[in-house]
């Protein structure tokens, strides 16, 4: 645990799924990534400092983006490191290989990519606050009431 005088650091509150505002509070409802019922289910609202985690309806569409971003970079690092440690050839089907071991290793990491994409997404609109057990988190608008209705 981080000392809660100290300002946590930013990639280890991200890479654990801490709060962005506090960097302390968990995010998610279950720790394990990889118990698929509840993987990607969120706390409404921060444990700690009350931050709300869903901003505004359909926030996390853009994680997506965030998510194939990560899956390039990481399909780019595995074909450089296969090129550079086993070589590909015209001659054998060593580029299936490759393909192969990449969809494997990409589907294997992705519930924690989706939980690490959420992070990721949430603390880039969600700014730490050093006086967070002071102040209460903002309220977020979840819905423009000029628009309500208009459909």
């Amino acid at each position: 645990m981080i000392d809660s005088d100290k300002r946590p650091p930013y990639l280890w509150s991200v890479l654990n799924n801490k709060c962005p505002r506090c960097r302390q509070g968990k995010i998610f409802v279950s720790d394990k990534p990889y118990t698929f019922k509840n993987n990607v289910k969120m706390h409404e609202f921060c444990p700690l400092c009350g931050q709300r985690t869903e901003i505004e309806v359909g926030f996390y569409y853009g994680t997506s983006y965030v998510s194939y971003a990560i899956t390039v970079a990481i399909s780019v690092a595995t074909f450089v490191a296969w090129w550079v440690l086993l070589g590909f050839s015209v001659r054998d089907n060593s580029i299936f290989y490759w393909l192969g071991v990449n969809a494997f290793l990409l589907i294997a990491l992705q519930p924690l990519l989706m939980r690490f994409s959420r992070t990721l997404w949430l603390s880039w609109f969600v700014r730490y606050d050093p006086n967070w057990r002071n102040k209460q988190a903002d309220k977020h608008e979840r819905v423009v009431k000029e628009h309500m209705n208009n459909w």
